[in-house]
């Protein structure tokens, strides 16, 4: 994910520490049922489309510009599947970021999936069936959008 401006300014001030921020992420589906994923340039690994919205910026408005930043697909959101403080991470720089993760189900709308920036090395939709090697966190947003039940969590659960 590429650094926004406002964050390599807040890091000028704030060094390497842990930095408290919003993100979203998203589960698209097309109308075959299918799911659109990209691989990471940052890690060389499949995922769901994701990113850091932009100060002022609403969730699910930033939710439907990453999926076309980053794909070429246009989607709209169809609803919130979780909200979710996840696990700080360290990146190689030594950054520090915890995230509370938005997570959206959006359907496709249009455009042609594709790697449309420097984020993703390949674009694709892929049965449900027959995703590539995932995480947990992806597999888990997926099993959510595909259900229509209400999502809970054990709080304690998750650290």
């Amino acid at each position: 994910m590429a650094t926004p401006d406002f964050i390599r300014t807040l890091r000028a001030f704030a060094g390497h520490q842990l930095l408290w921020l919003p993100g979203v992420s998203v589960v698209v589906f097309d109308d075959e049922g299918r799911v659109l994923l990209n691989r990471r340039s940052d890690t060389g690994k499949w995922a769901l489309i994701g990113g850091i919205p932009e100060p002022g910026e609403q969730p699910a408005a930033c939710a439907v510009r990453e999926i076309h930043e980053e794909t070429g697909v246009r989607a709209v959101v169809e609803r919130v599947l979780v909200v979710q403080a996840l696990k700080p991470v360290t990146y190689d720089n030594g950054d520090m970021c915890q995230y509370m993760d938005i997570s959206f189900r959006c359907r496709a709308v249009g455009g042609e999936a594709r790697v449309n920036d420097d984020e993703s090395l390949e674009v694709g939709w892929f049965e449900v069936d027959a995703l590539p090697d995932l995480g947990e966190f992806a597999q888990l947003r997926i099993k959510q959008a595909l259900s229509d039940a209400p999502t809970w969590f054990d709080p304690t659960s998750f650290s």
